[in-house]
């Protein structure tokens, strides 16, 4: 796989998907006429997840420094990890069935650009499966009072959130350049996803 196609190499879109985001650079989203309610709301969930995120990242971190007790660590971390990775896959659930398909017919040279991103949801969703199997392995630790078995699945499972977090916020970011041009372009109403 190219560095230009690796969720964790690449640094953005290839410039072959990139000629919508030209004439609608991010600067121009927020303002624009034609960024209708789905927009708005689907970049809503993004910043959702990418908020949630850092405070799963942030409360881990304090929590492998000492700064939080096992309890309050479980109590707080559990059901926001939970909702989390359920909705995120929920999210690629409708992004993969519903809207991926209008926006390929909608514009051939973005195909392969919606190919790229099913692909990133394929190996987040491996990765959402990874994370809870660490997840659960640290919990089950929690309730062993054990400090040291505690943070050796601290860390295990920081490294399994670590590599799904950074490889979301990589594909949030592309994902948005690649669909909020085109929306701009055509409206939701032209795409029939309002």
């Amino acid at each position: 796989m190219s560095t230009l196609t690796d969720l964790d190499r690449r640094e953005g879109l290839p410039d072959e998907w990139r000629f919508l985001l030209e004439d609608y650079p991010r600067e121009v989203w927020s303002g624009h006429r034609n960024l209708g309610p789905l927009m708005q709301f689907w970049l809503e969930r993004h910043d959702g997840f990418r908020a949630l995120g850092r405070t799963l990242d942030e409360t881990l971190g304090r929590f492998r420094e000492g700064k939080m007790q096992a309890q309050q660590f479980g109590a707080f971390f559990g059901p926001r990890l939970q909702q989390f990775l359920s909705q995120l896959h929920h999210h690629h659930q409708i992004e993969d069935h519903h809207y991926f398909p209008v926006f390929m017919a909608a514009e051939k040279r973005l195909v392969g650009g919606f190919e790229l991103l099913e692909g990133d949801h394929e190996l987040i969703h491996h990765r959402i499966e990874t994370t809870v199997g660490s997840a659960n392995a640290l919990f089950r630790e929690l309730q062993s009072g054990n400090r040291d078995r505690i943070l050796r699945a601290a860390d295990s499972f920081a490294d399994t959130s670590d590599l799904l977090i950074s490889g979301l916020m990589r594909h949030l970011d592309d994902e948005e350049d690649l669909i909020v041009p085109l929306v701009l372009d055509r409206t939701e109403g032209a795409l029939g996803v309002m």
